[in-house]
């Protein structure tokens, strides 16, 4: 970190921020759209000024954790070989494979909910969807989802206070869960099931099979987008849905849609607010200059919002062009489980909508906005009419 400071020009952890995030980042998209704050320091609001960052990998590095994080944390030609690894996980071949399990989960779900009443779209669909699809999907039992569940709580919690002592201690416990599972594993030998966590112990880079830590940080890394952004995402949708009632017929008409309007809605809405990267060398953008060691802030939430982009943010659109949205990242970094995280979402809302006549909003209980890092909602509570 160099020893320039410049001032501060906003405060991301302001009570007004953090009441409604999209707001905010839409006044300072305006106003001031490479921001500095003590907190965040570089805060990228443009579309363009994110598109470069993501695509400029030697301007701007993705080593910005003091953990060993693979692949994200990566760069060239490093990142590339756990890359080349960790892509056909999510390979057509597996998500056919997996699409079964998937919806079946999606359909119990939604078929424990009420014939008629209200319900907590978080707490009663969103979270519990997140978690049993990512047991299933890695082969873990159903024990694991309510510890799972608190420690994401927890770690979103710790990131939002810059609380490093309790993040290096959330980090060290979600090891220790995951060690447990491969030395089960382990002593299981041949007789170990043929799950992803079994087979990514086998995986090889190098010439050498992955290390313990190489093995659980992929797995981590997975486990954490999973089970904040999927849910997050669930609450955004069955909110756009129950205040847009035409939508949601046309989507039961004509499921053939569910995709396009997947990414749509979440391109207004973020479900992941963020990501980072730090600067390599002095560097100008948005005529600020940046100092080689500050560390950036890539705001998802403001840059598909962008009006020089997508004119009018809040307008639902199902042509837009697809390469414009950077809902999944952009790059060589662009989510690898993007093909994992669609799939979930048509099933999901294939399934919600197929066994509902009526999703609405609860007029007395407006839902309540989650606090970054978190995007989307915390409370979404919606009349469900079966």
């Amino acid at each position: 970190m160099s020893e320039y400071s410049p001032h501060q020009d906003w405060d991301p952890r302001d009570e007004a921020v953090l009441d409604d995030q999209r707001a905010a980042y839409d006044t300072m998209r305006r106003r001031c759209p490479v921001a500095f704050s003590d907190y965040m320091q570089w805060s990228l609001f443009r579309h363009a000024d994110v598109r470069r960052v993501l695509e400029d990998h030697a301007t701007f590095s993705n080593a910005v954790s003091r953990h060993l994080s693979v692949p994200n944390a990566m760069n060239p030609p490093e990142h590339a070989r756990f890359r080349r690894l960790i892509e056909p996980y999510f390979a057509p071949g597996p998500m056919r494979d997996f699409e079964p399990l998937c919806r079946d989960i999606a359909d119990k779900l939604v078929d424990a909910l009420p014939a008629e009443g209200e319900i907590e779209a978080m707490a009663d669909l969103g979270q519990p969807f997140a978690l049993q699809v990512q047991c299933t999907f890695m082969g873990w039992p159903d024990e694991l989802h309510a510890p799972l569940q608190d420690w994401v709580t927890r770690q979103q919690t710790a990131t939002l206070a810059g609380d490093r002592e309790a993040l290096i201690g959330l980090a060290q416990e979600f090891d220790s869960v995951i060690r447990g599972l491969l030395e089960e594993r382990r002593l299981a030998g041949a007789q170990a099931p043929d799950d992803v966590t079994t087979r990514l112990m086998r995986e090889r880079v190098d010439g050498r099979t992955l290390s313990d830590e190489e093995t659980i940080s992929i797995i981590r890394n997975w486990t954490a987008g999973e089970l904040g952004t999927i849910s997050a995402c669930v609450g955004i949708l069955l909110r756009y849905l129950a205040e847009h009632t035409d939508l949601q017929m046309r989507l039961r008409r004509e499921p053939e849609l569910l995709p396009a309007a997947i990414d749509e809605i979440l391109r207004m809405d973020a479900p992941l607010m963020s990501n980072r990267r730090i600067a390599t060398c002095p560097v100008t953008l948005g005529g600020r200059r940046i100092e080689a060691g500050e560390r950036l802030t890539v705001l998802w939430g403001s840059a598909n919002r962008d009006e020089a982009v997508f004119g009018d943010p809040d307008a639902f659109r199902l042509d837009r062009d697809p390469d414009l949205n950077l809902l999944y990242g952009a790059g060589i970094h662009v989510c690898p489980g993007a093909p994992l995280a669609r799939m979930e979402l048509r099933l999901f809302l294939q399934a919600l909508l197929d066994r509902t006549q009526v999703l609405a909003a609860v007029a007395d209980k407006p839902a309540v906005r989650a606090h970054f890092p978190a995007g989307g909602y915390s409370r979404v509570w919606t009349q469900v009419q079966r």
